[in-house]
């Protein structure tokens, strides 16, 4: 029984040896295992991005997780400009009496997966071009430079003018501003493999220039050519930090700068412009300019020297202005001479005399926007045939105007075609109405002699007058006429009342326009 014992109590010795033994050895060999220990939580489970990523023993552990996860996205991308957008790490603890946690490369593998869906290019420096309300952004100066200079290439073809970036000293941010300068001589022969004079003979060519006496320059003397260039419109640019997918590559920046869009201009109508004329210069439909301007109720309308219309051009964002000196042959016709005649109106012309080209050698110096020719300076021409002008006799009185014969009124009918509004009037309705009440005031419109004064065929009672400009008036459908044949009115004056005689469809006043007998639309005359 004693060596029974004896055997138990080494058994229990040798046991507790071998838990001991067991314990430090995972203690060694699996540090992943976590002990209970009365500390808090020991254990916890890790999501980003709402993604299950492993869990881990602590906190401090998860960041060096984080780091590593960060090195290892960056270094698979092949640069180190990332920022890792939107992560939303949540971690959940507990405390544990034995738990297996993941290992340090599966937790670094998963993490990074979900940061290489949530990565953004970060900041880089860049510079914003802007050009009016557009801007485009490039990456150095360099493109910056080349799209500039691409938009002077079509315009300088032979590379005479180049493109600085100067500091514009009235603004409080640094602001670079593009100039267009003229490039050296010395610059321009390097380029071409050119010999520049120096020393002696560069000074004695100088002093020759100087002491020169200015003689009359032949045509073979002129620079035909590009005489100078520049950017029509201010072009800013700035430094700026952006995003890479927010620049745009050097093509695309000269693609949008220079590709010509619909840009509204103001056009002040000029002597001897037409809308028709106005039209066809620009390119744009007639419905479409009328609808354009709220002063143009159609293609007839009357305009006037002075009168400003929107018209819609076709023009790049960025804008060039250049001058070129040409010489050239051309037939050309003399300036318009004019004789005045204080007794016409300004409606009123004659020729007198018609026309006939000539013929001359010119040197011009021209300017440009575009592709669009601004104006010509005659620098020198030789006449090989004089031109003939042409001479007219204009008047120089201002028109008459018209004004509304009536106060108030609803304008009931239109001037033009109708269906007839009762049996025995016109399809074709020569002037316009205007419903108003029995004993209306109706006034002249305009000064004038009284022709006619009384009943007449389907006006009933009404009144014709002449005026100075060749015009007539008339006023119809009236109860009661106030005027007689023969008698001068002034503009405004009472000439009858209104009514409903003749063939009407109710009280209202008819009113026309003749202009050599034939009726036009009154409301284009209308003041």
């Amino acid at each position: 029984m004693k060596n029974k014992r004896n055997y138990l109590r080494k058994f229990r010795l040798c046991y507790m040896e071998a838990a001991v033994i067991s314990i430090i050895a995972c203690a060694f060999l699996l540090p992943s295992l976590v002990f209970f220990e009365h500390s808090g939580d020991n254990y916890f489970s890790v999501r980003l991005n709402g993604v299950e990523v492993g869990s881990v023993s602590s906190p401090d552990r998860l960041d060096m997780l984080m780091g590593e996860a960060r090195k290892s996205v960056s270094a698979e991308s092949g640069t180190d400009d990332l920022l890792f957008m939107d992560l939303s790490l949540d971690m959940s603890g507990k405390e544990v009496i034995f738990g297996k946690t993941d290992s340090d490369d599966t937790i670094i593998s998963k993490l990074a997966e979900v940061m290489k869906n949530s990565t953004q290019e970060t900041l880089q420096r860049a510079y914003t071009v802007k050009i009016n309300d557009t801007t485009v952004n490039l990456s150095s100066p360099d493109e910056v430079h080349d799209l500039l200079r691409q938009a002077l290439a079509p315009y300088d073809e032979e590379g005479k003018y180049d493109v600085e970036l100067l500091l514009d000293g009235d603004r409080e941010m640094n602001v670079l501003e593009a100039q267009v300068v003229e490039q050296s001589d010395e610059a321009l022969e390097n380029d071409n493999g050119a010999q520049q004079t120096a020393g002696v003979e560069a000074v004695l060519t100088s002093m020759f220039y100087d002491i020169e006496p200015a003689v009359e320059m032949d045509f073979d003397d002129y620079d035909v050519g590009l005489m100078g260039i520049g950017y029509a419109d201010t072009v800013e640019v700035a430094e700026a930090y952006l995003m890479k997918g927010e620049l745009q590559s050097v093509s695309e920046a000269v693609d949008l700068v220079t590709k010509e869009q619909e840009m509204q201009v103001i056009y002040e109508v000029k002597s001897g412009d037409t809308l028709s004329q106005i039209s066809l210069d620009n390119d744009i439909p007639m419905d479409e300019l009328v609808a354009m301007n709220d002063a143009l109720e159609n293609e007839n309308t009357i305009i006037r020297v002075g009168q400003e219309l929107i018209l819609t051009v076709p023009e790049p964002d960025l804008s060039i202005l250049w001058e070129e000196e040409q010489v050239y042959v051309e037939d050309y016709e003399a300036e318009v001479q004019y004789v005045p005649n204080d007794d016409w109106y300004t409606t009123q012309s004659v020729t007198l005399q018609a026309p006939s080209a000539g013929r001359r050698k010119v040197a011009a110096l021209i300017r440009h926007k575009n592709d669009s020719e601004l104006g010509r300076e005659i620098l020198k021409e030789e006449i090989y045939a004089e031109a003939v002008p042409k001479i007219v006799e204009r008047g120089t009185k201002i028109p008459p105007t018209y004004i509304k014969p009536i106060s108030g009124g609803r304008l009931s009918s239109g001037f033009g075609a109708r269906s007839a509004p009762t049996k025995g009037a016109s399809t074709y309705h020569k002037g316009i109405d205007w419903a108003t009440p029995i004993g209306t005031t109706v006034v002249a419109s305009n000064a004038g002699t009284v022709v006619t004064a009384g009943w007449t065929s389907g006006y009933g009672y009404a009144v014709y007058i002449n005026h100075d400009d060749g015009k007539q008036t008339r006023y119809g459908h009236l109860s009661k006429v106030l005027v007689k044949p023969g008698q001068k009115v002034a503009q405004g004056e009472r000439i009858a009342l209104s009514g409903n005689t003749g063939i009407t469809t109710g009280p209202h006043v008819h009113f026309e326009i003749r202009i050599n007998g034939s009726a036009v639309n009154p409301l284009n005359y209308l003041n």
